[in-house]
């Protein structure tokens, strides 16, 4: 099942129950880079849950750009491994589009249990401070 809303809303991605939820926040309808992001994650870590969130229209970019991401990950693939190793995992992952048209990734990678204790949570990035806003 697909539940969609209007551009700037997130997509929502079911999968059977006792599978996974991935989310995926798009900024337009045409996100190349949102899109190649979520598949690769999508095929590296069998997430619980996987949401790709284009934070690009915080920053001083050019309307439309697919250059500033956060992702938030949860999978049992992270089970045992430290914070900057699973951030790693993710970086390997991605290498393609960190070497081109990603300018800047928010990582968030947990486990099965710390996003349940979290309640499904995750901070908001904070404002950008750069380019013509300082």
């Amino acid at each position: 099942m697909i539940l969609a809303s209007r551009a700037f809303l997130p997509l929502l991605f079911h999968k059977p129950l006792g599978t996974s939820l991935c989310r995926r926040t798009m900024a337009t309808a045409a996100s190349p880079v949102a899109d190649a992001v979520h598949t690769k994650l999508a095929s590296a870590f069998a997430p619980r849950v996987l949401e790709v969130i284009n934070e690009s229209s915080g920053h001083n970019v050019p309307a439309g750009s697919e250059t500033h991401f956060k992702v938030v990950v949860v999978s049992e693939a992270f089970e045992s491994k430290p914070l900057i190793a699973r951030h790693r995992l993710v970086n390997d992952a991605l290498q393609e589009e960190l070497a081109g048209p990603i300018h800047a990734l928010s990582i968030v990678a947990k486990t099965p249990e710390q996003w349940e204790k979290s309640g499904g949570t995750f901070p908001k990035s904070p404002p950008c401070m750069g380019g013509s806003k300082r």
